[in-house]
């Protein structure tokens, strides 16, 4: 019997809290390592503490979320594990302008107390998003919320970082990092953020030291940079400078002379001048050519990007300028510097230069190549076994084609800098004895306001600083034995501990139960814009801590954009809120919507009319449900499959085919062509053929068949709410707890699997027939503008005497879709018929006198116009080497059978209207 009524119209805000509330409950999203099941774990990309909710969260939760219900369903031992990161820098800032609201500041509070200010921040603020991925209707097994400042996290990146260190991956050294002046950090590579802008190309003469009359020109988007410059170099192969190679120039502004050096790998004989300056603490390439030819490091500017007067006193800068650049930040030192070098007659030329501008990933600022001595973990150890298990298939990278942008980017791949200078993170465990290293730990004091009070107290520890790495505090020396120790005051790179994830939040170092059970990891969903920053980095670390890969595989989704392919953000005005469209169209309508649009390689193009139209969607099922909720509490009676109606072994067999489908194609990630497949038939087979075919033996209580066609009714909708749950969730929930079920919830119920004996290709093969009988007869109650409802006298026939006999056999279903009387064709002229042949089937239909035939012929004609426009644009495409080339090959097939449909129809249009013209004529 059925448990529960449903209302006329779908209320998803009402169901939704409703049943999101009864899983939590009942433990239904818990995991234990006890169960029986295969194990299938995911580990959530944790969201920034900092975050809320944005449609990209809302695409990769989504399918998560499919995959965990799906094979939970299927019995296995699911964990979805959630989690957030601490988002350093992001997090600092966000208590950071809080404070300044407050007329405080970070160095005001000190150390402690400011972290103790981002801990009372996170307990009322920081959680924000996992309400909000609740609301989305995430199954993730919330007793195992994982934070990565927690302890037992904390506990894992001390056990990394010292082991590091022990096996000699973890070191200390000055080398040029890219750094925010604003944040005051170090960052990595993949920190910084490109943008191609319009610069400049200053053309600068550096006269030879022997003959002043003679000189070099050196070619340089930063003249400012110049004045830190150590040699010049050139190519040995270029015979306009090579014979200055060991000779000196007058580096331009000072008093120094420099080296002309030979470096074939700096120095592109294409490009530019033909000489380079350069400056090895300003630029990444120089600083390795410095390293190549042993050239000395001088640093002009401090942390906050401004001329440092003790750098322009060791540069040897003429004193008037260096008086001028004194504290000056960059844009302001390049003018200062061109304006010199215009005046002394140094410039010879400017010219516009197109040149990639590196900026911080959080607070946008321009980054700096600055010299400083940073933690390293020495990578390319840690990257060929990580490259092997790529290479080999240990881990599959979906869509494929991103495993070449993968095994590029490990290959170039650069030692990582993972110190970083601010307060909120995972504090290095490194410490230094104040005796040993005396000259190597200071404290300076930075000036920041006019006032005593913002004056801030900063350690700076030098590159020959001596570290003392421990899993704890020391208390004494291991050298001399003292106990003036001081702790590292840099904090962990943000991708250090979230590089320990799919371990360390398993209870690693540990050999807990839930380690053993769920380690590897099965998949991991994530986005193309964290592949190197995050995936490549646990395989890394998860191959050398666990021994193991991390995860099986790695599904990469597209992005999401608007409707238009572009970017979206809050200053476009074209941000499409998730909260925004589940409150208006309801959670189930943005998860299909997500997951029907999720084709890999192509990015989702979001429209909110996409999202209604599967509200409408989600209506129709409910619809469908009602309809169905009639006439369930009447008899009902069990047969055999094969013993049952043509209607029920119709839908029997179509239901089973996408069962299979669908299983199929959530296995490939296919996620798109999963939901397609859900759509097409619940929508188009489900609801407009198969519930329109068995209305007669519904509303026919003495009807033959009636009791099973109720029982198969009753047994196929519950099988799709299953199927469709993973999807769906609460609307499958309310649904199936209407209909006759056994279990407490449809999530626990299994998923549905195809069953060999359900396949009728018999009765597909008469579906085919009627489908096309039927809508032959609605083509011509359209020409004819009959109205809908209108009974209409038609004669129905084939050339093929076995699907003659089939045609007979479905007349009671082609007379109740057709809507008319089914008569006799004579073949005779005494009634006027407008007869629609195709493939050997003719379907004659009475033509009654009111009907306006020259109207129809009208109508018929601009049809077939309109038509033969779409089958020319059609085969334009397809005749297009690039489109077929490009397209994805679901788009051509789809394509295809669209040209070959209009083709067969315009064939049928064409012989309707000569009928037509005849009848005129008569």
């Amino acid at each position: 019997m059925t448990t529960r009524q449903l209302d006329k119209t779908y209320d998803p805000k009402a169901v939704e809290a409703r049943w999101y509330h009864t899983w939590i409950d009942r433990g239904y999203f818990h995991a234990s390592p006890d169960h029986p099941g295969v194990p299938y774990s995911i580990v959530i990309p944790p969201p920034n503490v900092t975050g809320s909710l944005h449609v990209g969260h809302a695409l990769n939760h989504s399918l998560q979320d499919i995959l965990i219900r799906w094979r939970r369903m299927q019995g296995r031992n699911t964990l979805w594990l959630p989690g957030t990161d601490h988002a350093g820098i992001a997090t600092q800032n966000v208590v950071e302008k809080q404070l300044l609201a407050e007329g405080s500041s970070r160095d005001s509070l000190g150390r402690d107390r400011f972290i103790e200010r981002i801990w009372q921040w996170k307990a009322t603020s920081g959680n924000k998003i996992i309400s909000q991925q609740k609301q989305l209707g995430e199954s993730c097994d919330w007793n195992r919320l994982r934070f990565t400042m927690d302890d037992g996290l904390s506990k894992a990146v001390i056990e990394v970082f010292v082991r590091l260190h022990e096996d000699g991956l973890m070191y200390r050294g000055e080398r040029l990092i890219n750094w925010c002046p604003r944040c005051l950090t170090a960052l990595s590579d993949i920190e910084v953020e490109h943008e191609e802008i319009k610069g400049k190309l200053y053309h600068i003469r550096y006269p030879l030291a022997d003959d002043p009359t003679a000189h070099l020109t050196v070619a340089t988007t930063r003249p400012e940079t110049l004045l830190g410059d150590m040699a010049v170099a050139v190519h040995p192969e270029d015979s306009r400078h090579n014979r200055l190679v060991g000779r000196h120039v007058l580096l331009p502004l000072t008093t120094r002379r420099i080296p002309v050096v030979a470096d074939p790998i700096l120095v592109d004989l294409e490009f530019g001048t033909g000489a380079v300056k350069i400056t090895p603490a300003h630029d990444f390439n120089d600083f390795e050519a410095g390293e190549r030819h042993r050239l000395s490091r001088l640093s002009l500017y401090d942390e906050q990007a401004k001329m440092a007067s003790s750098a322009l006193r060791d540069a040897e800068v003429e004193e008037n300028l260096r008086l001028q650049l004194e504290m000056k930040p960059v844009q302001k030192a390049r003018t200062l510097v061109v304006a010199a070098l215009t005046d002394r007659g140094l410039l010879e030329k400017t010219e516009d230069h197109k040149m990639a501008l590196g900026h911080c990933y959080r607070c946008k600022t321009i980054v700096e190549p600055y010299l400083s001595p940073q933690w390293f973990v020495k990578i390319h150890p840690l990257a060929e076994p990580a490259i092997k298990a790529v290479e080999t298939g240990a881990i599959r990278i979906i869509p494929e084609g991103w495993k070449n942008n993968y095994l590029g980017w490990m290959r170039e791949i650069k030692d990582w800098c993972v110190s970083r200078q601010i307060w909120w993170g995972h504090q290095i465990p490194a410490w230094y004895c104040l005796t040993c290293n005396a000259d190597s730990v200071l404290t300076r004091h930075t000036q920041e306001s006019t006032d005593e009070a913002g004056k801030r107290e900063r350690i700076v520890i030098t590159k020959n600083a001596r570290p003392i790495v421990a899993r704890s505090a020391p208390t004494t020396c291991p050298t001399c034995g003292g106990t003036n120790l001081l702790r590292d005051p840099d904090v962990l790179d943000t991708w250090f501990s979230s590089g320990l994830w799919p371990f360390s939040t398993l209870g690693w170092p540990e050999q807990t139960p839930e380690l053993k059970t769920y380690y590897p990891t099965s998949t991991l969903v994530t986005g193309l814009d964290i592949l190197f920053f995050w995936v490549a980095r646990m395989i890394m670390l998860g191959l050398k801590f666990m021994g193991d890969v991390p995860f099986r595989d790695v599904y990469i989704h597209a992005l999401v954009r608007d409707a238009e392919g572009q970017k979206m953000s809050k200053s476009k005005g074209n941000v499409i809120d998730p909260l925004h469209v589940m409150d208006q169209f309801g959670t189930d309508a943005l998860r299909f919507t997500l997951a029907s649009m999720a084709s890999p390689g192509r990015d989702v193009r979001l429209a909110e009319e996409r999202i209604e139209g599967y509200r409408n969607f989600a209506n129709k099922i409910w619809n469908a449900a009602r309809f169905a909720h009639m006439h369930l509490d009447k008899p009902r009676m069990s047969k055999p499959v094969s013993e049952r109606s043509f209607p029920d072994r119709w839908i029997i067999s179509r239901l089973n085919h996408t069962v299979r489908l669908v299983n199929d194609e959530l296995d490939a990630y296919r996620f798109d062509r999963a939901a397609l497949a859900l759509y097409q038939f619940m929508w188009h087979e489900y609801c407009d053929w198969y519930l329109e075919l068995i209305k007669p033996a519904l509303q026919d209580t003495a009807a033959e068949g009636a009791e099973t066609t109720r029982q198969t009714l009753a047994e196929t909708l519950e099988i799709i709410m299953r199927l469709l749950h993973p999807f769906m969730p609460f609307i499958t929930e309310e649904i199936w707890q209407a209909l006759p079920h056994e279990g407490d919830s449809v999530m626990t119920r299994p998923y549905p699997a195809a069953v060999a004996a359900w396949a009728a290709p018999d009765m597909e093969e008469n579906f085919a027939l009627l489908e096309q009988t039927v809508s032959l007869l609605r083509t011509a109650r359209v020409l004819l503008t009959y109205p809908p409802a209108q009974p209409i006298r038609f004669a129905v026939t084939h050339d093929d005497p076995a699907r003659r006999r089939q045609v007979e056999a479905l007349h009671p279903h082609i007379a109740h879709l057709g809507r008319g009387v089914i008569e006799q064709d004579s073949g005779g002229s005494a009634v006027k018929r407008l007869r629609m042949v195709t493939e050997g089937l003719t379907v004659a239909i009475t033509v009654a006198d009111d009907v306006d035939v020259q109207k129809a012929l009208d109508r018929l004609l601009k049809q077939t116009d309109e038509q033969a426009k779409e089958i020319g644009r059609l085969e334009g495409k397809l005749g297009n080497a690039d489109f077929t080339a490009k397209a994805p090959p679901e788009v051509i097939a789809d394509h295809q059978q669209r040209l070959r449909t209009l083709r067969g129809d315009q064939t049928i249009l064409a012989s309707s209207a000569a009928q037509l013209r005849a009848m005129l004529e008569a």
